[in-house]
C-alpha cells in the first residue's frame, strides 16, 4: 500500500503547525517575550511568508494551509515581541 503524497504534506504540516500553539498560547497568556529573539521570529515569519507564495504557485494546499496558520501563530508571537520587548 502507497500512502498519498499529500497525506504525507498534511501529516508534516499538521505537526509543524501545531508545534507553535503552545508557544503562542504561553505568550499570549504571560506577555513574557525576553528571551524570544526578535531577529529569529522575524526571519521565520518572512520565510513562512515566501512559503505560502510557493504553494500557491505551486497550488499545494498543504503547503498554503499549512504555512496559513504558522504565519498567523508566527506572526503573533512576532507582534507580542514588538510590543512587549
Amino acid at each position: 500500500m502507497q500512502i498519498p503524497a499529500d497525506l504525507i504534506g498534511y501529516s508534516a504540516a499538521t505537526l509543524t503547525t501545531a508545534a507553535f500553539v503552545p508557544q503562542a498560547i504561553k505568550t499570549i497568556r504571560s506577555r513574557e517575550t525576553h528571551a524570544i529573539s526578535f531577529w529569529m521570529y522575524l526571519m521565520f515569519t518572512v520565510g513562512i511568508a515566501l512559503w505560502f507564495v510557493y504553494g500557491v504557485a505551486l497550488g499545494s494546499w498543504p503547503v498554503i494551509v499549512s504555512n496559513v496558520l504558522t504565519f498567523l501563530l508566527a506572526a503573533t508571537i512576532l507582534a507580542l515581541k514588538v510590543r512587549w520587548g
